[in-house]
């Protein structure tokens, strides 16, 4: 079977070495205003995920309430528990931070795009995929913010809530609601026009990853981490995925779902959303060494991206 190496991944690979050999456009001074960019990108994604976000699919999935709480309590309850429960292994110091950048990737929510495509290649419920990744989505703005706030308030650093929900309001649920209401007018072209909008969304990421990384860059972030330190986190985060998904493959198969609710359950309660993450480290995580907090993130995405299309191929062969 033939591979083909996602290109977003290949996308993120190259931001990050450029980063690292360019990192001045990083700085707070740099003539290009890569924050100022950024945020407005982040309201416009939302927007377009407003226009895009179907009415008549969430009606339809709601039946399925089975489902959807197992896809919800794996993506919010048991992915930051299990974290949790492994607190006791990272002591203070550089290895809390590590932590708490395995708790944010664990209190993130689904993916959209990616969970639909997977789901459809392996033959499995799409209308279930899209009401739970879109319901999914909305949910995080909530109960990632507080999974956190229970950890961060903790640290040294300041986390104020009021200010953080004031610019997932500004910045992100009003660009929703804008693009809810005006998805009578813009639907059609947002659906259109859906694989730009992708690009677009793949390109604000990468702004954002460029930033965070050369900011960590320019004051040796990373120097905290060396090579065997990376190997040991990203044998966590496989270690973390294959958990989750046999865990959610069991519990599908004692509640008797049938082999397309199945697949969607994994699928979508395995997915961590890149998207999201970037977007609430921005705002989640001012003053913190944002790179080390995305690090696992971006990890896990490219390990998911991965392992996932090699199952879906191989499911969707089937009869």
């Amino acid at each position: 079977m033939k591979l083909k190496v996602d290109s977003f991944v290949l996308a993120i690979i190259f931001t990050v070495i450029l980063a690292y050999v360019f990192p001045d456009f990083g700085r707070e001074d740099s003539p290009i205003p890569l924050d100022e960019i950024a945020s407005i990108g982040i309201s416009l994604i939302f927007f377009f995920y407003g226009l895009k976000l179907s009415h008549e699919k969430i009606k339809q999935g709601l039946s399925n309430w089975k489902l959807h709480l197992l896809v919800q309590s794996t993506t919010f309850l048991i992915f930051p528990l299990l974290v949790i429960a492994a607190k006791p292994f990272f002591p203070s110091g550089d290895s809390e931070m590590i932590w708490l950048a395995f708790l944010f990737l664990a209190a993130l929510p689904s993916t959209v795009s990616s969970s639909v495509v997977m789901v459809s290649m392996a033959k499995g419920n799409i209308p279930a995929a899209i009401f739970n990744a879109s319901i999914s989505g909305l949910i995080g703005i909530v109960l990632t913010p507080l999974w956190i706030g229970l950890f961060i308030q903790n640290t040294s650093q300041e986390f104020e809530f009021s200010s953080i929900y004031l610019k997932l309001l500004t910045e992100i649920l009003l660009p929703i609601i804008a693009g809810l209401f005006l998805q009578k007018y813009l639907g059609k072209f947002a659906q259109k026009h859906s694989k730009k909008l992708t690009r677009f969304d793949q390109f604000i990421i990468l702004i954002i990853i460029y930033k965070s990384f050369a900011h960590s860059f320019l004051t040796n972030v990373f120097s905290s981490v060396s090579w065997k330190e990376l190997g040991i986190i990203t044998l966590i985060v496989l270690a973390l995925f294959y958990f989750i998904y046999f865990l959610t493959g069991y519990i599908a198969r004692k509640l008797q779902f049938n082999l397309e609710d199945q697949i969607t359950a994994q699928f979508c309660g395995t997915k961590k959303s890149l998207v999201h993450g970037t977007v609430f480290a921005k705002i989640l995580f001012t003053g913190f060494p944002i790179g080390i907090i995305l690090l696992p993130l971006m990890i896990f995405h490219a390990i998911q991206i991965f392992i996932i299309s090699i199952i879906a191929t191989s499911l969707g062969k089937r009869e």
